[in-house]
């Protein structure tokens, strides 16, 4: 996906803020960002810092959004759950997908009857991918997929719908953010 694009989009919805930690995969929009006069980035050090900067930005009358990795997420759930979820503070939230197969295909999602510790510990999958779409159920919240330019279009009405049911909402962004920088 063109990090430039959803940048756009961002500017499209109104964002003041985009709030989070690059990894690899948004390391490309976190430098546009850095650069860029009408959004203001600010990097946290750890990713649970993130829902209660946003949090407070969006108090303050301000239009933030997280973006994190899917590993920082689950580092990040107390916080997510104590403030944004609890004060039901409508932010989107980009979460890279670390471990999301190349070919497409979704990570294997089992139902909780069929959930095997084992594995965690198989070596031709990536764990955190095994764990985060169960563990976005759990917590509830409602996540849809970025996977191409095409899909882009689902931040302005994630974005919406986060603003309509009071809530946060999870775009998860399974290519990386490429670019010119």
């Amino acid at each position: 996906m063109q990090a430039r694009l959803i940048l756009e989009e961002l500017k499209k919805c109104g964002v003041t803020h985009v709030v989070g930690l690059p990894d690899n995969s948004s390391a490309e929009l976190f430098e546009l960002l850095a650069r860029d006069n009408q959004i203001r980035l600010i990097t946290v050090t750890r990713e649970g810092e993130a829902w209660a900067v946003a949090s407070g930005l969006w108090i303050g009358g301000m239009t933030p959004v997280v973006l994190i990795q899917n590993t920082g997420l689950l580092e990040s759930g107390d916080s997510f759950r104590g403030t944004a979820l609890r004060m039901r503070i409508p932010l989107l939230c980009f979460i890279t997908y670390r471990g999301y197969s190349s070919g497409g295909d979704r990570p294997i999602d089992p139902s909780p009857d069929q959930w095997e510790v084992s594995w965690l510990s198989r070596p031709d999958l990536d764990s955190v991918a095994l764990v985060t779409e169960p563990t976005l159920r759990a917590w509830g919240l409602p996540f849809e997929f970025l996977d191409t330019d095409a899909d882009l279009p689902r931040i302005s009405s994630a974005f919406r719908r986060a603003e309509l049911e009071s809530r946060p909402i999870g775009l998860l962004v399974t290519q990386p953010m490429k670019g010119t920088c």
